[in-house]
């Protein structure tokens, strides 16, 4: 895999502005109310995980290979 770039510690909303490829994962894992909710701009994606009971480590594995992905096809 390439260099991490997202960490547990971005906010939400700076990953969706950033890197709008991640948008299938972080629906996955915190669904599409995240996205209208004041909290995903002041929300951590750790404290988003810890929030909807998932594993932060695991939710920026998916996001990093997410961009992995986007980025072996360009």
């Amino acid at each position: 895999m390439s260099e991490q770039k997202i960490d547990a510690n971005w906010l939400i909303g700076d990953v969706l502005k950033d890197y709008p490829q991640t948008l299938p994962v972080l629906k996955k894992y915190f669904g599409e109310g995240c996205f209208t909710c004041p909290g995903a701009r002041l929300e951590t994606i750790a404290f988003g995980a810890t929030m909807h009971g998932f594993d932060a480590d695991a939710v920026v594995t998916e996001l990093n290979e997410c961009l992995a992905e986007a980025s072996s096809r360009t």
